[in-house]
């Protein structure tokens, strides 16, 4: 019998592209609670999961036999200017999911961030402490004590920049390209060193930690690279004029929240469990003939 999969969060980027990669070996439910687009053959479930009583019910008609939390405020900026929401969504929700699963003994695997990070050093380790420097930062690795004290078996993957195609989510490479395409010029930071990697490599990572089940894992990309290198690479795949890339730094471009230097992931232990995030030209290559 094919088991089941409910995945939070399932019609933003990653939980789309976790549904396409996920939907072929498992039968896939799906929370949403603004967009309702999801790969053929997922059950989409429209729920508002800050309701103790209703995500009880979710668990109990669904009965998964594993469950992958991505729903989440995630934008740094709006978790900066409206921090209770932030709490309520990124803290309470994923501590009452992994008090629940840990009840009916459901595996659970929950999505952090590399922005748990501060920043200074880069190349972050598993095991080098967390030291947010932003609001978002600050409730994921909340979170992240939160579903340990809460489900101590249960696996939380920490995530890096990504890209790539969801058709109800955007992404910066879509922007990027959205940007240079109407002839305007794009600015790009020299100052910010992310591991980035495509949606589709992130979402085989995550089967991948919850087939192996660690209890901490970084799933970044094999490259340290600044957003204007990015830029740079994307401009040479896709065939679009370099000129109109234009390198600045951090303190340029005023934002609510402030922004880690370099959070980027170290890998190895994922890479040592199977894990092969390909280069980040060929993962632009890949994605020439959708965007």
């Amino acid at each position: 019998m094919v088991k089941k999969l409910l995945i939070t969060g399932a019609t933003g980027f990653l939980g789309w592209n976790l549904c396409q990669v996920s939907a072929a070996h498992w039968q896939v439910f799906g929370t949403y609670h603004h967009h309702a687009s999801a790969p053929t053959g997922v059950t989409l479930i429209p729920i508002d999961l800050r309701q103790f009583a209703i995500l009880q019910d979710l668990l109990r008609t669904v009965h998964p036999d594993a469950v992958i939390h991505l729903a989440a405020l995630s934008s740094p900026n709006l978790c900066q200017q409206h921090p209770q929401d932030s709490y309520q969504l990124n803290v309470r929700l994923a501590g009452n999911l992994a008090g629940l699963c840990a009840d009916a003994k459901i595996p659970l695997l929950f999505t952090s961030t590399d922005q748990v990070f501060d920043g200074r050093r880069g190349f972050y380790r598993e095991t080098d402490p967390v030291c947010p420097i932003n609001r978002y930062g600050e409730h994921k690795a909340l979170a992240e004590a939160e579903i340990r004290t809460r489900h101590p078996s249960a696996i939380v993957c920490r995530m890096p920049l990504m890209f790539g195609v969801a058709p109800s989510s955007n992404n910066f490479l879509q922007s990027f390209l959205r940007t240079l395409r109407s002839g305007q010029e794009l600015n790009l930071f020299t100052d910010e060193i992310r591991t980035p990697v495509s949606g589709q490599t992130a979402a085989r990572g995550l089967l991948l930690a919850l087939d192996k089940a660690p209890d901490l894992l970084h799933l970044g990309g094999r490259e340290r690279i600044s957003r204007y290198e990015f830029g740079r690479l994307m401009g040479e795949v896709f065939d679009l004029p370099q000129a109109r890339l234009i390198p600045c730094r951090q303190q340029d471009v005023p934002m609510p929240a402030p922004r880690p230097a370099d959070v980027s992931l170290d890998s190895a232990k994922a890479i040592g469990l199977g894990y092969d995030p390909p280069s980040l030209r060929n993962e632009l290559i890949s994605l020439k003939g959708f965007l």
